[in-house]
């Protein structure tokens, strides 16, 4: 398949200082989940629906190796900061049985459309949402049908996501995970403080509830336990990140990831002029000492700290997402796709209802909401800022995946990373620096598609912030299709 033409809102050029400042000023959604705002700046890419089956048969038909994703939209309570397509959690009784059926039928689509027995499983998750709420036999189904979906790559590993309440009080649940072939669970920690938790939704029961859920956990067999930490909430001090930081590493997790607070789309968006830049980087700093010196090992700009040699910390899905820009399969509501030159979303993201994903694939159709055929700078910008997950993009796999070089593809946006001490060159990678880890979102956001860069800077500016005077002056020149220069 043929890279789709490029977009005229892609034929912008953005000066990086541009790009970068304006990453910095929004730095709760210039991360690593890419695109933003996708049904405006992907807009141009996007498939007409009588085309979708055809246009993902092609895509996916030179594809020999993937990951693939389940995606599992039940939760206990839903937290006042997820930005996750989860259902009223008074729905999940009701809900659960029909829910794993529309999945299966989803996957025999997949099967019949792509022939994917011909094609090799590299990695498998099954996320949510917390598909640990789901009965066992759901999940074992699952899996059932993805070995007889794929040719699976030998040594692969199943991961999947619990909280503490199922870890602490459902020992029994944990344990037939392990049984079933699961070998890396995540638990979603976030904070430790009790008045913060209660504040942001959460079921937090205190430590000895932590202690018990990592006890059942290490008793079913487990050997590759992750928890997952929050900060840059506000109302959050630095003081609590701390002690959420040092409970953490108490538990003796393998692996300890952190994310930030993404404000966009979730219940506290009001609360995101609150967190300033200065106090991220704070905590960001913070954070890497106490890990270092407990010995975690991450690269600066790195979500996942692990203590186990060698090993990255992520799953196997996600490391070769990340590393390689491996392709991956979407299943479940919401769900989104990359096979390269395409990206595709699931139906049922917005409404956070099941009923639009089960129309369409009750009418024999895949149920997609989204499809976008992508350029090859679009396709590249995807590929670039989950590398960032890891805190640097892989030269080799990348001139591999796009033949060309990213210095050359990039060359303007990597001269400024180089020049600024933000990036520098490790190995087969261009590396953030522990300079450049402080100012992630600036560099991530050079690497953008135009029309995406173009969005962060039309976005508005909080009148409390004083921008930068180049940024102003290209705020003031944005039209459509208009060169934006800036100095630098």
């Amino acid at each position: 398949m043929d890279w789709n033409s490029l977009a005229p809102e892609d034929c912008v050029t953005i000066a990086p200082q541009v790009a970068f400042e304006a990453g910095l000023r929004h730095h709760h959604i210039a991360n690593t989940a890419y695109p933003i705002n996708h049904n405006w700046t992907m807009n141009a890419y996007r498939v007409r629906r009588s085309d979708f089956e055809a246009i993902t048969a092609a895509a996916w038909q030179a594809v020999p190796t993937l990951g693939l994703y389940v995606h599992i939209p039940f939760c206990q309570a839903r937290c006042n900061f997820c930005e996750y397509t989860v259902i009223n959690p008074a729905d999940n009784a009701r809900a659960e049985d029909g829910y794993f059926e529309l999945l299966l039928r989803e996957m025999d689509l997949y099967r019949r459309l792509l022939d994917t027995p011909d094609k090799t499983l590299t990695g498998f998750d099954i996320g949510g949402g917390t598909p640990a709420l789901a009965k066992t036999q759901h999940i074992e189904a699952v899996i059932r049908a993805a070995k007889s979906m794929f040719r699976w790559q030998p040594g692969l590993e199943i991961s999947i996501e619990t909280t503490p309440l199922i870890a602490a009080g459902q020992p029994e649940k944990i344990a037939a995970f392990y049984q079933m072939g699961i070998r890396r669970i995540s638990m979603g920690v976030q904070v430790t403080q009790l008045s913060l938790a209660q504040k942001l939704g959460r079921q937090y029961k205190g430590f000895a509830n932590l202690r018990q859920a990592v006890a059942n956990i290490r008793a079913a067999g487990f050997q590759k336990f992750n928890i997952d930490l929050m900060y840059g909430f506000a109302g959050q001090s630095v003081g609590d990140w701390q002690d959420s930081l040092r409970k953490a590493i108490e538990l003796e997790a393998d692996y300890i990831t952190l994310y930030q607070m993404r404000y966009k789309g979730t219940g506290l968006q009001a609360q995101a002029n609150e967190v300033s830049l200065a106090t991220i980087n704070q905590m960001k700093t913070v954070a890497r000492q106490i890990l270092l010196q407990a010995g975690y090992e991450a690269n600066p700009g790195k979500n996942t700290f692990s203590r186990l040699p060698g090993d990255p910390g992520t799953s196997d899905y996600l490391t070769r997402r990340v590393v390689r820009g491996e392709p991956y399969l979407g299943l479940g509501l919401g769900a989104q796709s990359f096979t390269s030159h395409t990206l595709a979303y699931n139906r049922g993201a917005g409404p956070k209802r099941i009923e639009p994903y089960a129309d369409v694939l009750q009418a024999g159709r895949l149920p997609l909401q989204d499809l976008y055929y992508l350029s090859r700078p679009a396709s590249m910008a995807k590929m670039i800022a989950v590398s960032f997950y890891f805190g640097e993009v892989n030269l080799v796999h990348f001139r591999e995946k796009y033949g060309v070089a990213l210095e050359e593809q990039f060359a303007a946006e990597v001269r400024f990373a180089l020049a600024e001490g933000l990036l520098a060159y490790r190995g087969n990678c261009l590396s953030l620096t522990e300079r450049g880890g402080k100012q992630a979102n600036g560099v991530i956001a050079l690497f953008y598609a135009p029309a995406v860069k173009r969005h962060l800077l039309q976005r508005p500016v909080d009148v409390n912030i004083q921008l930068s005077a180049q940024i102003q002056r290209a705020l003031r020149r944005q039209g459509e299709g208009q060169r934006v220069t800036g100095e630098g």
